[in-house]
């Protein structure tokens, strides 16, 4: 299981934010989840990228936002990225995300045309079976 963390500490006077990132294999799963957890945003991202990078050949992912409280462009733009690099090794990749706030981001931006974003994790995993054409 790879894990990280990442903290940024004193920006401007404001709190640390924290970024945390799970990788799950669950047993009996032909999928790979990469939870973030926290605010993935510029400050956060590269630890992100870099996670999704040692992801990038797995044939069937699911991004787990579920954990996430805030996204900027930083991370949306790292999400696109990530997706590209499983695509580029025909991997299978969806979105699961039940936070209004995130998922309103990823339909408002049109990312929902370029990969699976749904409120359901099942749902979620259905839709790596989907053609992506």
């Amino acid at each position: 299981m790879l894990s990280a963390r990442v903290e940024r500490i004193g920006f401007f006077g404001y709190d640390a934010a924290v970024l945390e990132i799970r990788v799950d294999r669950p047993e009996s799963a032909d999928y790979v989840q990469l939870c973030p957890e926290g605010e993935l945003d510029a400050y956060s991202v590269a630890q992100f990228r870099e996670a999704f990078a040692e992801l990038g050949a797995e044939p069937r992912l699911i991004v787990n936002l579920a954990g996430v409280q805030f996204m900027d462009s930083a991370g949306l733009g790292a999400l696109i990225g990530g997706i590209r690099k499983v695509r580029d090794n025909d991997g299978r990749i969806a979105v699961f995300c039940d936070r209004a706030n995130i998922t309103r981001l990823l339909h408002t931006t049109g990312f929902d045309r370029i990969v699976p974003v749904k409120e359901d994790l099942g749902e979620a995993v259905s839709a790596l079976d989907d053609d992506p054409s």
